[in-house]
């Protein structure tokens, strides 16, 4: 078995790293709302956006998938988290995305959320959602065609959550 990714906070050094990761995974226009042709300026703007921590996921020394976490809304609603996520293509398969999602659930708990909450999951990412569940998520809404799929059309988004409060 491949060893797990080990995760940190992201460095200034990460930059291209991160651009590299982003400039593939959005490429496909098929699982985020940014457009293919973001540009890099724009892309690190929002994914090292002051609100948000950044993370970044190594393997044998190479930076295979990044992730954000910050608060969901504002004020009253900043008790719950929001999360995004993307590994490098070449990575699929070493879970890199499960390694994310529990160390973001870790770091959500540790900074004081209560909750965790993806606003935008496209609904034909059925690795995501299969990952997402097996992490505890519930789908509680679905936004109807709220997304321009490139090959599929408009196909339906979800609302994802999990409370971080132990029961």
């Amino acid at each position: 078995m491949t060893a797990l990714p080990s995760i940190r906070a992201a460095a200034a050094g990460d930059r291209d790293a991160i651009w590299a990761i982003f400039r593939a995974v959005v490429a496909t226009g098929d699982t985020y709302v940014f457009d293919p042709s973001t540009s890099r300026d724009d892309a690190l703007a929002y994914w090292l956006d002051p609100a948000a921590r950044c993370y970044v996921a190594e393997h044998d020394g190479a930076v295979v998938g990044t992730y954000i976490v910050k608060p969901n809304q504002r004020d009253l609603g900043s008790h719950v988290a929001n999360a995004a996520f993307m590994v490098a293509p070449a990575a699929r398969g070493l879970h890199v995305g499960r390694a994310m999602g529990e160390h973001s659930l870790r770091e959500a708990r540790r900074l004081g959320y209560r909750a965790m909450q993806f606003n935008f999951v496209v609904s034909c990412n059925e690795p995501a959602i299969r990952l997402w569940r097996k992490l505890g998520f519930a789908i509680v809404g679905t936004l109807p065609g709220a997304f321009r799929h490139p090959q599929k059309g408009y196909v339906d988004a979800y609302v994802m959550f999990r409370s971080l409060v132990d029961a």
